[in-house]
């Protein structure tokens, strides 16, 4: 593809920037009040410009190429900070807050992006938190669905994960590194224990996360997950696994970071094994975070830190 002399417009990057994120051109022209001719036609402009095809076109929409997924973290950025700039020497709205994070299922997490949604400050917000399997997650980072992603790594699955990542053109960032705990009901008999082992657990239903077609061990969201059980349970979202502790005394492992705000009626109580959890961030490898999510991590960090777990990085 040949490259336009010419350069490339604020208008065009706001037009890319919505055609991603709706998967469609036509959908894009609608909420930006143009007609699609003229939307199809700005996306091929802009293609030509930056000498590189950024758009795969089907009858069931639009989803990015390889450097359509890396143009799009530039454009965001660019977007961002030309909103900053009228906002502070023009006196314009504040900007309208946008971030994707998608996650395993830890309340951290939640918490931290509570935290985040209150800071902001902004009148206006667009923001999505996707609790999902292990592979989404990555696809999601990979395809730009979301930002970043939350999820864990230990010495089982570093390998099959970092290859994936890798392949991706995503990198791993560890921010802390947990000791495993189960998770319980305030009413099980273990909550008081000091610490349980695996023999305490040999007689209670094991909660674990359903992983959809990739359920392979190594996309496990808990540790261990090779031992075998007596009884197990695999749910898909974190109500569904507390009312199952709650209602038949299982458990899951997991972080041991929980909060008595979101989750009042879940304990953690140390795992004694000899594990470690490493919980970290997945983005591009090549495209730098927005502010935005800079403050995300920058309240998952904090909400850590509270627990008394030493970061990393």
């Amino acid at each position: 593809m040949a490259r336009d002399s010419s350069g490339i417009t604020l208008q065009q990057l706001t037009y890319f920037i919505e055609v991603a994120a709706e998967g469609s051109i036509s959908a894009a022209a609608d909420l930006l009040y143009v007609s699609q001719p003229t939307m199809s036609a700005a996306m091929k402009e802009l293609e030509t410009r930056v000498g590189r095809g950024l758009l795969l076109r089907s009858a069931r929409g639009v989803t990015l190429t390889a450097d359509g997924a890396e143009f799009l973290g530039y454009a965001r950025q660019v977007v961002e900070q030309v909103g900053l700039l009228e906002q502070r020497y023009l006196g314009r709205p504040p900007l309208r807050r946008l971030l994707g994070v998608s996650a395993q299922h830890y309340s951290f997490a939640v918490d931290a992006f509570v935290r985040m949604v209150k800071a902001s400050g902004a009148a206006e917000y667009e923001f999505s938190l996707r609790e999902t399997r292990t592979w989404d997650i990555i696809e999601d980072v990979r395809t730009l669905r979301s930002e970043l992603g939350i999820l864990y790594r230990n010495d089982f699955n570093r390998n099959v994960i970092d290859k994936l990542l890798r392949d991706s053109g995503l990198a791993f960032h560890p921010l802390f590194l947990a000791e495993p705990h189960i998770f319980i009901s305030r009413r099980n008999s273990l909550a008081s224990r000091k610490s349980v082992t695996l023999a305490d657990l040999a007689d209670l239903p094991r909660l674990t996360f359903d992983q959809g077609a990739n359920n392979s061990f190594y996309f496990a969201e808990e540790i261990l997950s090779t031992l075998s059980s007596k009884q197990e349970i695999r749910v898909s979202d974190r109500a569904t696994i507390f009312n199952l502790m709650i209602g038949l005394d299982g458990y899951t492992i997991s972080t041991g970071i929980i909060s008595d705000d979101l989750d009042p009626e879940i304990v953690a109580v140390p795992l004694d094994v000899d594990e470690r959890i490493e919980i970290g961030w997945i983005g591009h490898s090549a495209i730098p975070l927005t502010e935005q999510a800079q403050r995300y991590l920058a309240e998952v960090r904090t909400v850590v830190a509270g627990f008394g777990v030493a970061l990393l990085g």
